[in-house]
């Protein structure tokens, strides 16, 4: 099974192709989204317990840098990459929006694939949901002079059903049924590949007749946009003092948005053409999360890994 993990970025790439050609199908199963996040996320609450939440509890303040770089330098980057390249009004609003959502659940899959802080990881996604309510059409309305409205009950009731209740649930399991857990951890990552790679399948067939109009100019400003902001996020959390885990897990949170709420918001207030940019990260920041995935994971398995790690740590 290891060896299929490490084959996500290629699963990943194959899938989207597939998706791509077969978009009917997959576009199908757009109602299996949420309910197939969900299982994600509690195959996830099966791996956390209540100590791994007292720890961030003790000590905040990853979730604190990791929030306020994800309002503060994604919109930003949104905003300059859409002037440096000179991209229309419509396309600038979709760019902008993208980078004044809060993170989404995909992120929480990643940094679990990547072995990262995946206790971090939630707590970030929930904190940056919640101030995302006001952040988003504060920061639209800054930037773009529009102001967006965001529909505040369906945001939290969609962060309880995807991420708060199943995780608690699996978390309850395992502490409950500890033993059985115990028995099939080693599935666990297989069984989230799985079920990512038929979300991004299903992301991909949904979008498919939008990107035969997609630009070479915005699709390498998403690209930027994604890696620019893994890049600041995981740069900027080290100087911060933070370990090699956890600035992975900030860098995934920070470069990785709610393009889904984007792209919704984009055809609610902009127009198709606005949504573009939203759609194109959908697809694009599961298949550079999933490449940091398998390089991270197998990284953080080394005891070089590790004991560079801790020389980083003292010397700090």
């Amino acid at each position: 099974m290891s060896k299929f993990n490490s084959l996500f970025p290629f699963w990943a790439t194959l899938f989207s192709a597939v998706a791509y050609i077969y978009n009917s199908f997959f576009a199908s199963l757009e109602q299996a989204i949420v309910p197939l996040l969900a299982v994600v996320m509690f195959v996830m609450g099966l791996t956390l317990n209540s100590e791994d939440f007292l720890r961030i509890s003790r000590d905040p303040r990853p979730v604190f840098v990791g929030v306020v770089l994800q309002f503060l330098l994604m919109p930003i980057l949104a905003l300059t990459l859409a002037t440096m390249l000179q991209l229309s009004n419509q396309l600038t609003a979709g760019m902008v929006l993208v980078g004044s959502c809060a993170g989404g659940t995909a992120s929480n899959v990643i940094s679990y694939l990547a072995k990262g802080d995946v206790a971090l990881s939630i707590s970030m996604t929930m904190t940056s949901t919640l101030i995302g309510v006001i952040a988003t059409p504060f920061l639209c309305s800054f930037y773009l002079s529009e102001t967006v409205t965001v529909d505040t009950f369906g945001m939290l009731l969609s962060i309880l059903q995807i991420v708060l209740v199943p995780v608690t649930l699996g978390a309850l399991v395992n502490h409950y049924a500890n033993a059985t857990v115990a028995r099939i951890e080693p599935v666990l990552p297989s069984i989230s590949i799985l079920l990512i790679l038929l979300i991004i399948a299903i992301i991909v067939a949904l979008n498919s007749s939008q990107l035969l109009d997609v630009g070479l100019l915005t699709l390498l400003a998403v690209i930027l946009h994604n890696l620019l902001g893994l890049t600041g996020g995981f740069y900027v959390s080290r100087l911060f003092g933070f370990d090699l885990r956890q600035s992975h897990t900030i860098a995934i949170e920070v470069g990785m948005q709610n393009s889904g709420l984007a792209v919704a918001l984009s055809l609610q207030f902009f127009s198709a053409t606005a949504a573009l940019p939203g759609a194109l990260f959908s697809i694009w920041h599961n298949v550079s999360g999933s490449i940091l995935a398998a390089h991270w994971g197998r990284k953080r398995s080394s005891l070089e890994y590790l004991i560079k790690d801790q020389e980083h740590i003292k010397s700090d």
